[in-house]
């Protein structure tokens, strides 16, 4: 049987940059050559597999199917052997990256992240904060924390939920003392994040109240921003009760009318047929952590 010669590293190494980055400009300045070489080894790769791989514009090229599929495996490919070659440099000690939402890794992950690294001493994980919708074949991850409702799906991603959400109305003691009204609280100043703006609504909506119109209303960019402005004072929040479970621990916060549990749910995203030991360890460990996260210790009473 005769043999194909693969096509150059070089040309599949250009064409993957490209393609994860969007353009030619960025996957020459991350492989350090000019845009005029990315340009020639796409090219030429496309020429020695004699497939259409990039169409339209010279400055608006996009991938036509052919090309987004090779891409997918190609990021896979050679994420597969950075890993490799960093086992071989760190005497086996392997570092994973794990995009999270900012304010739970800040109070629910990182305090927990001791215990992984006790029990997997051989593997470090790097957090990155982030909010935006993953996209493995773009971001350098290994995996992802972030909410999913029901029924939401994410191509070529394995979805694992790890944890439930309950979310409810928190404020400092003083300004949300106990035997508070709903109506009384309706008047206080609303606070939420910018990421999640209709918090308010949501709430009201799953636990069936009523809320007043308020003019009082104070966005913060994130949610760990909120939840401070909520401690000190400032209003009222509808925040996660994952991500305010220290603070009512301490006394800082409390939840008057506790906390009604919503259909999204926390998971664990990676992508879709990239083995990788580590990774598993941390999803197996990140299941077993939330089935033992306690529950809120009071849920929502209409009453």
């Amino acid at each position: 049987m005769t043999s194909v010669a693969p096509p150059p590293l070089n040309a599949l190494r250009a064409f993957e940059a490209f393609a994860r980055h969007g353009g030619m400009t960025a996957a020459a300045a991350e492989l350090c050559v000019t845009h005029g070489a990315v340009s020639r080894q796409v090219a030429a790769l496309q020429d020695h597999l004699g497939v259409v791989l990039v169409v339209g514009p010279r400055h608006r090229l996009t991938l036509t199917p052919a090309g987004a599929e090779l891409a997918a495996r190609l990021t896979g490919a050679f994420a597969t052997i950075t890993d490799a070659v960093d086992a071989a440099r760190r005497d086996d000690r392997r570092e994973i990256e794990i995009s999270c939402l900012g304010t739970f890794a800040l109070k629910w992950l990182i305090p927990r992240l001791p215990g992984f690294m006790a029990l997997h001493p051989e593997i470090r994980v790097k957090v990155s904060e982030s909010y935006a919708a993953v996209d493995f074949a773009k971001d350098r991850i290994d995996g992802a924390i972030r909410i999913f409702n029901p029924g939401q799906e994410a191509k070529r991603q394995e979805i694992t939920p790890f944890l439930p959400q309950y979310q409810g109305p928190i404020g400092a003691p003083a300004v949300t003392p106990p035997g508070m009204t709903i109506e009384a609280m309706g008047q206080l100043p609303r606070l939420h994040a910018s990421t999640f703006r209709e918090s308010w609504m949501v709430w009201s909506d799953l636990v069936g109240v009523r809320l007043p119109t308020t003019h009082q209303s104070r966005e913060f960019q994130h949610n760990n921003s909120m939840i401070e402005a909520a401690a000190a004072g400032m209003g009222v929040a509808i925040a996660p009760w994952a991500f305010v479970a220290p603070d009512i621990a301490a006394g800082r916060l409390v939840a008057p009318f506790g906390f009604a549990e919503r259909p999204s749910k926390f998971v664990f995203l990676r992508p879709e047929g990239r083995p990788d030991a580590s990774v598993d360890a941390f999803r197996d460990w990140l299941v077993a952590e939330g089935s033992l996260s306690p529950p809120p210790p009071v849920c929502w009473n209409a009453a």
